[in-house]
């Protein structure tokens, strides 16, 4: 015997299709502009000298924000580029905590990371429904 089911309402769906998009351009956002002044701003240059790898870690790191941007945006990779995007708060957080002694910097990455591990969970538990 199947059992029955409530109709579904059409006005939740659009709701959290709604969110979903919204969080993913702003994730996008925020990495493809992090990412991109990755190339342009003498900041970047100057603690990326401190970190002593080397200059091409500031273009591979910009490379990768600015991929994941893309990703997080496409719905069947968003969950990879928000997956990506957080690899590289935590890279940031564990670098301002070890390598740069400037733990009061490391919440903002940090800070960022949480968002990242919550819309990817969010996301993921609607993608499973």
């Amino acid at each position: 015997m199947p059992l029955l089911q409530p109709p579904i309402d059409p006005v939740p769906n659009r709701v959290g299709q709604l969110t979903t998009w919204l969080l993913r351009a702003a994730v996008a956002l925020v990495f493809l502009s992090v990412g991109l002044s990755k190339f342009r701003d003498p900041m970047w240059v100057r603690l990326f000298g401190q970190i002593g790898l080397g200059q091409w870690f500031r273009y591979v790191t910009g490379i990768i924000q600015i991929a994941s941007a893309v990703l997080v945006l496409i719905p069947r990779t968003s969950l990879v580029g928000m997956a990506l995007a957080a690899c590289t708060m935590l890279g940031a957080s564990v670098v301002w905590l070890t390598i740069l002694h400037a733990p009061w910097n490391a919440p903002i990455p940090g800070a960022l990371l949480g968002i990242l591990v919550a819309i990817g969970i969010g996301e993921y538990n609607r993608s499973r429904v």
